[in-house]
């Protein structure tokens, strides 16, 4: 654990209950008298409190100092990850969290199964459990998007990663890329993009094992 996240860090007196106090002292069995890292993950700040009351059910801390330390990633990075099934979806995020992607956009396409309904709070939780073990400083943005039209009059310059003789390299200069859903986009969306790139490898992949891969290229 590199920090733990509360969204009043900052303040001088932090009260610690709930999910956050059975962490703290039933996960990492930090006792009255020490000392631990805490982020809003908001201002790029680690506050570092003593903990100074414990009960039952809460405890109390007091902020003894602080630091801008940013734990952030080199270079933007925009995935559009055309909607899979939530699970799929909960188990890869704290991969692509990891690796660094700014951004992801969820969309429905025309092969994505609409019954499948995304729980950005729920993804938010995973997000703050991935960056509280790899230091992550702020918090990848999320949004939902209804159709690819929305995200093509929202965005521009998007690489669509498909079957194509033209690979994606390292050293490509792409910040924003699509990742279709399991059978990949069809050939009326595929016409919608301009640039289309394929990954070098003559494997079928998986829609979260290209995200994975694509986002590992483009960052790491």
């Amino acid at each position: 654990m590199q920090f733990v996240y509360h969204p009043k860090a900052g303040v001088q007196t932090l009260q610690i209950e709930g999910e956050t106090y059975n962490y703290i002292f039933k996960v990492r069995r930090h006792r009255k008298g020490e000392t631990i890292a805490i982020r809003n993950m908001e201002d790029g700040t680690l506050y570092w409190y003593e903990i100074v009351e414990v009960s039952r059910r809460e405890a109390v801390l007091e902020l003894r100092k602080s630091e801008k330390k940013e734990v952030e990633p080199k270079r933007f990075f925009h995935l559009i990850w055309c909607i899979v099934d939530p699970k799929t979806v909960e188990k890869t995020l704290p991969m692509l969290n990891e690796i660094g992607v700014s951004k992801i956009t969820f969309v429905y396409c025309d092969r994505s199964q609409k019954n499948f309904k995304l729980k950005l709070e729920k993804l938010r939780k995973i997000l703050i459990n991935s960056s509280q073990q790899c230091g992550r400083s702020r918090l990848m943005e999320l949004e939902i998007l209804l159709s690819l039209d929305e995200v093509i009059k929202k965005y521009n310059d998007i690489v669509l990663v498909d079957f194509c003789e033209e690979k994606l390299s390292c050293t490509d200069n792409v910040e924003r890329v699509l990742i279709g859903p399991e059978g990949g986009v069809t050939k009326e969306e595929r016409a919608l993009f301009e640039k289309v790139k394929g990954l070098d490898t003559p494997m079928v992949l998986r829609s979260e094992t290209a995200a994975v891969a694509t986002a590992s290229k483009v960052m790491i």
